[in-house]
C-alpha cells in the first residue's frame, strides 16, 4: 500500500472543513508533531507537545489548564490521532475545554480522516496515471521488453502480451499558453480513456500524445478498416470537446519483440508524411502511405540521393512541374495512357510527347520496368509531389 504524508495544503484545508463544524480552534500536525495547518495562522510551524504525547502513546490526549501551563506551544483542549489503514499520520488538536470538547472530537477527527482517505485515494490514482505513462514512454521507446518493464507493467495490471497498435495524436498547440495547452492535453487523455478503457495513453510533448489500442478485433483478428473507423469516430468526438485542432495518424500492427516501438515509429512518419502529401486531412493511415513511409528511412543517405537523381534531372528542367504531374498520373492510373490521357483532359499523343520528353531528360527508358521503378521511388520520396 503507498504511503500517504500529510501536507500543509491539505492541513489547512482540513482545518477550514472542521472548523465549520464546531466554534472552536483547530490546530493539524504532521506526524512529527509540527503545526502545519490551524486557524490561528501565528500557530503555523510550531511544535506541539500535546500532539508528541497523542503521537508516543496512540491515544487521545485531553489537555487542561495544569497540564498546559507545564507544555511548550500548547493550550487547553482536546487532540486526537489522525489515521489512515490503522497508521498514524498526525494529529487534529481542537482548543477549548476538553469536557466541552471531547463529544465534538470524534466527529470531527472523522470528518478529517475521510478527508485523509480521499486524497490518498486521489493521489494513489495520480500516481498510477504517471507510471502508465513512463511505462507507455518506455515501451515506445525500447525493441525489448525486459524483466523490470515487464514487472512494471504486472504490478499496474497491464498485460504487455496483448497486441497493440499505436496511433499518434497531434495538436496545434500554438494559439494556447503553456498551462493551457497542458489542460487540453489532459482533457483529451480523459476522452481517449472513456470509453475505451483498455487504452494505454502517454503525453510526449505539449503537442504530441501516443495512444496505444488493442490491435484485435472481439474474433482475435486484425481489422485495418475497424480501426480506421474507430479512428474516424474519436476525432469527431475530439473536435466536439476540444479546442484544439488534432491530426490523427495510425501505425501498423507488428508482432514479436519491439512490436510496439515499430508500430509507433510507423505512425510518427504516417503523420509527417501525411502533413506533406495531405495537409488538409486530419486522419492518416499507414496502409495510405506504407510506401513513403517506408522509403522514409533513406532519407538523407547516399541511396536515396541515387534514388532520387532521375527525378532532380527532370525538375531542373520542369519549372512549372508539367511533367511531374503528368508522370505522378500516369503512374496513378497504372501506366495505362488511355485512362491517363483522359484523367489529364489532354490528347493520348500530347500524352505520349510528355513521356518521351520525360525519357529524354531523364536518360531512362520508360519501357523498362526497373526504370520506371526508380521514377516511381523518385516521387514517392519527393516531398513537393
Amino acid at each position: 500500500m503507498s504511503e500517504y504524508h500529510l501536507d500543509g495544503k491539505l492541513a489547512q484545508e482540513i482545518v477550514a472543513r472542521t472548523m465549520q463544524i464546531i466554534d472552536s480552534n483547530v490546530n493539524v500536525m504532521d506526524a512529527r508533531g509540527k503545526i502545519i495547518g490551524s486557524g490561528d495562522p501565528e500557530r503555523v510551524g510550531e511544535l506541539h507537545e500535546g500532539a508528541l504525547l497523542v503521537l508516543s502513546q496512540a491515544r487521545v490526549v485531553d489537555i487542561d489548564d495544569a497540564v498546559a501551563r507545564h507544555l511548550h506551544g500548547v493550550r487547553p483542549g482536546v487532540n486526537l490521532p489522525l489515521r489512515i489503514d490503522g497508521r498514524i499520520v498526525g494529529v487534529i488538536g481542537l482548543t477549548g475545554n476538553p469536557g466541552q470538547l471531547r463529544q465534538y472530537g470524534e466527529l470531527v477527527c472523522m470528518t478529517a480522516e475521510m478527508m485523509l482517505e480521499q486524497a490518498r485515494l486521489l493521489h494513489m490514482l495520480a500516481q498510477d496515471s504517471r507510471l502508465r505513462e513512463e511505462l507507455v514512454l518506455n515501451l515506445i521507446r525500447t525493441d525489448e521488453l525486459t524483466p523490470a518493464l515487464m514487472e512494471w507493467a504486472q504490478r499496474l495490471g497491464i498485460d504487455l502480451n496483448q497486441p497493440r497498435v499505436a496511433a499518434v495524436v497531434e495538436v496545434d498547440s500554438g494559439q494556447l499558453g503553456v498551462d493551457s495547452a497542458m489542460a487540453e492535453l489532459q482533457q483529451l487523455q480523459t476522452l481517449l480513456t472513456m470509453p475505451e478503457r483498455d487504452n494505454l495513453i502517454a503525453i510526449v510533448s505539449l503537442s504530441e500524445m501516443v495512444v496505444l489500442k488493442p490491435a484485435l478485433n472481439g474474433h482475435g483478428r486484425w481489422d485495418a478498416e475497424d480501426h480506421r473507423r474507430r479512428v474516424d469516430n474519436l476525432l469527431s468526438r475530439m473536435n466536439e470537446s476540444s479546442r484544439l485542432r488534432v491530426r490523427i495518424a495510425l501505425g501498423n500492427y507488428f508482432t514479436g519483440p519491439g512490436s510496439i516501438a515499430r508500430s509507433y515509429r510507423t505512425a510518427r512518419t504516417t503523420m509527417m508524411v501525411g502533413k506533406q502529401r495531405m495537409g488538409d486531412q486530419r486522419t492518416y493511415y499507414y496502409q495510405d502511405l506504407m510506401l513513403p513511409v517506408l522509403l522514409d528511412s533513406l532519407r538523407g543517405g547516399w541511396q536515396a540521393d541515387e534514388l532520387a537523381r532521375p527525378l532532380m534531372k527532370l525538375k531542373a528542367m520542369d519549372g512549372n512541374g508539367l511533367l511531374r504531374r503528368t508522370l505522378a498520373a500516369w503512374f496513378l492510373h497504372n501506366v495505362q495512357p488511355t485512362v491517363t490521357a483522359k484523367a489529364l483532359y489532354i490528347h493520348r499523343n500530347t500524352l505520349e510527347y510528355r513521356l518521351n520528353r520525360i525519357a529524354e531528360l531523364t536518360g531512362l527508358n520508360l519501357a523498362s520496368f526497373d526504370d520506371r521503378l526508380l521514377l516511381y521511388i523518385g516521387l514517392q520520396l519527393d516531398a513537393d509531389t
